[in-house]
């Protein structure tokens, strides 16, 4: 299965019909299909990596909290837990799946009395045979049939379950605030459950602090650290104090991108920037674009202040630009931008080529009150 688009009204402060689409619109050259696509059909590609770029309250979060949604509704069948409405919601996801194309259309509804749960009405879903022919035409609407009366589920079970059958990690989603407390509970989580190489913990620790000899868990909330002054069995909360905050978030993010690359779901990140350094946000970056470590078409999509990080990607088609005025609006760098290939992406950025600069005006503004 692998997400090609989705499509959203109603969704937090989002303009109507606000689309996110993870095909490519430009000529895919062939060092392109090497390193920057990966071809999940004949004909048929996806982005290794994606980003989303903007200035603060631009949307990027939103942006990559609606991929959040169409993921946990392709994974799990279900939307819970998650810190906006669902209320009037609308959405169209289309995915591919088994040789064919599917369109999954739906309404959210909150529902009180089953708490923090989305409710999904007016289901249908649409699905075609892919031949290497549509690949132009993925989205034309010629050729769907509505498959009918796929079966009855609870009201908070989307009808994908009868296309997917069983649950999945699709994606997991790192928003800017992960590193508390439960973060080796999830790590080490990972590690038992995506059954990760053991020598994958060492290499990733030492890539953050070269102190520690050596990291194992005792139990859900004790651990034994190793370091070159000796051994110590610290719990969760102290152990989050023992290491660096950059350390902690590293360790889990990598390990996470570890899985990633392994098991080919894809990793969405919430400003990367406040995980750890651009070095490392460029190493992850080579990571997804070579075939020989991502050999399951996982793909990564992030969030960044860090403008130039784009240069480590070659297309334009992968890259969309945020703005939000009564709403958040989405724009691809491709598509809505003259931007020659051969200039910097950073370039363009820092020169306002896509309305992402903050205002001088307020920034002298501010300068001008604190002087009193």
């Amino acid at each position: 299965m692998k997400l090609l688009r989705v499509k959203a009204s109603h969704f937090k402060n989002c303009c109507d019909d606000f689309t996110i689409d993870l095909t490519p619109k430009s000529r895919k050259t062939e060092e392109d299909k090497e390193y920057e696509l990966q071809e999940i059909a004949p004909n048929l590609h996806v982005f290794n990596t994606a980003a989303f770029i903007g200035k603060n309250a631009s949307g990027k979060t939103t942006a990559i909290e609606l991929l959040d949604c169409a993921y946990s509704i392709l994974g799990d069948f279900r939307l819970e837990d998650k810190h906006y409405d669902y209320d009037g919601v609308e959405l169209e996801i289309t995915f591919f799946h088994d040789g064919f194309l599917y369109r999954y259309e739906t309404e959210l509804v909150s529902e009180n009395s089953m708490g923090n749960q989305a409710c999904f009405r007016n289901e249908h879903i649409y699905r075609k045979e892919f031949f290497k022919t549509y690949a132009k035409e993925i989205y034309a609407p010629d050729g769907y049939e509505e498959l009918t009366n796929p079966g009855n589920l609870p009201e908070d079970t989307s009808n994908i379950f009868f296309i997917l059958n069983k649950k999945k990690t699709r994606a997991v989603f790192l928003d800017s605030y992960s590193g508390g407390a439960d973060t080796y509970q999830l790590l080490f989580r990972a590690l038992k459950n995506y059954d990760l190489d053991p020598d994958v913990l060492p290499k990733i620790i030492r890539i953050f602090d070269e102190t520690i000899k050596e990291l194992t868990r005792i139990d859900d909330h004790n651990y034994r650290v190793v370091t070159e002054n000796g051994e110590r069995i610290l719990s969760d909360t102290k152990l989050i104090y023992f290491l660096s905050s950059g350390t902690t978030k590293g360790i889990l993010l990598y390990t996470l991108m570890a899985a990633s690359l392994k098991e080919g779901f894809d990793l969405l990140i919430d400003e990367v920037e406040n995980h750890f350094h651009k070095t490392l946000v460029d190493n992850m970056i080579s990571l997804y674009k070579d075939k020989s470590v991502n050999r399951n078409n996982a793909t990564l999509i992030f969030t960044t202040h860090y403008c130039e990080v784009l240069d480590q990607i070659g297309r334009q088609d992968n890259i969309w630009i945020c703005n939000a005025d009564s709403h958040i609006h989405l724009t691809n760098m491709y598509e809505d931008y003259q931007i020659r290939p051969v200039l910097l992406k950073s370039k363009q950025y820092y020169s306002n080529a896509f309305r992402t600069a903050v205002n001088y005006e307020d920034l002298m503004a501010l300068k001008k009150v604190l002087k009193k």
